[in-house]
């Protein structure tokens, strides 16, 4: 598989130039704020949600100072969110770093995360870029959604695959929905095609989410702890589908096991088994892969070239990722 330093190619000045900007958008005359910023800066990750932004820019039309700032806007309200989620979850680690909240206290983390958002706010306004913050604004009310919408179901253990396909499609795809809109918008595409983006973008997302609730089941060694869904009470679709194949006792006996048990080592094990021998990982797999394919149907609607190829070796990359 590719590295992502590979297929940022086509585009790696951009992200260069961007990562400047983005900086900047960032800057405050606080120095606190200022000190926080930077180091949030120095633990960003791996720039493919700008790569999404750029790659779909240059492929319904052109890269341009609306493009960079469409990129900078989901950074902005996206790190907004994320700093915001470390306080909700009481988290202390991401990415391998200690959290804005585990370094400052919750209450400069929830400050930092709503001066992100403003400066995301400000810096469309001031540019007059409407139709990207309609669309990034869209998404993050989906992503607030979604995360409630797990949580009521989560207490409830009641979770359908619809549910749980509604739930992904809100918190987690609508982000990366949001990156090919807003790049085919700032491109100066036309309406339909800034709509065919966000669709691509929403199917790669549901795929990444897949993939990413696999890693759970220990698919690949890949640094996160295995069952740490189902510690959380999450059930994602693996389980889903485990548990509509066997009888009403046992499914009882592992809903208990992830209700009243999921500090358990030993009966996370039992729950991650169970999901293996009952097909739960095929299913989920064969979806993921469904999705996969359909983002790549959008795709061939358009003309070979850089652009698109570096977005069909994205693709493949969220899928087939092991980290």
């Amino acid at each position: 598989m590719l590295k992502l330093s590979e297929i940022q190619k086509p585009i790696a000045n951009e992200l260069a130039i961007f990562e400047d900007k983005f900086k900047e958008s960032m800057r405050s005359s606080v120095p606190l704020l200022d000190r926080i910023t930077h180091y949030i800066v120095k633990r960003k990750g791996k720039q493919m949600r700008p790569m999404f932004v750029f790659f779909s820019a240059g492929l319904c039309g052109s890269i341009n100072e609306a493009t960079h700032r469409g990129a900078a806007l989901v950074e902005l309200l996206h790190t907004a969110t994320l700093v915001h989620d470390d306080v909700v979850d009481n988290a202390n680690v991401r990415r391998g770093f200690f959290s804005v909240n585990a370094l400052w206290k919750n209450k400069i983390a929830v400050l930092v995360g709503d001066f992100l958002l403003a400066k995301g706010l400000s810096l469309s306004i001031r540019n007059h870029d409407f139709n990207l913050l309609e669309i990034v604004t869209h998404a993050v009310e989906q992503m607030s959604e979604g995360e409630l919408l797990q949580i009521e179901k989560a207490r409830r253990m009641d979770i359908e695959e619809a549910v749980y396909f509604e739930v992904i499609r809100q918190k987690t795809a609508s982000l990366i929905a949001s990156c090919c809109a807003c790049g085919a918008a700032s491109g100066g595409a036309e309406e339909s095609t800034v709509e065919l983006m966000r669709q691509f973008g929403e199917n790669v997302g549901i795929a990444f989410q897949i993939k990413d609730d696999l890693f759970d089941f220990g698919i690949d060694d890949v640094g996160k702890p295995l069952g740490n869904d189902i510690k959380e009470k999450k059930i994602t679709l693996p389980l889903i589908y485990a548990l509509q194949q066997v009888s009403k006792s046992e499914k009882r006996h592992i809903i208990n096991l992830v209700k009243n048990h999921s500090e358990d080592a030993k009966k996370v094990h039992e729950v991650i088994a169970f999901v293996k021998a009952n097909g739960g990982m095929e299913y989920a797999a064969s979806k993921m892969l469904t999705y996969q394919q359909e983002a790549f149907d959008i795709l061939t609607r358009f003309p070979v070239n850089d652009y698109r190829n570096g977005l069909e070796q994205l693709v493949r990359y969220t899928t087939e990722r092991n980290k």
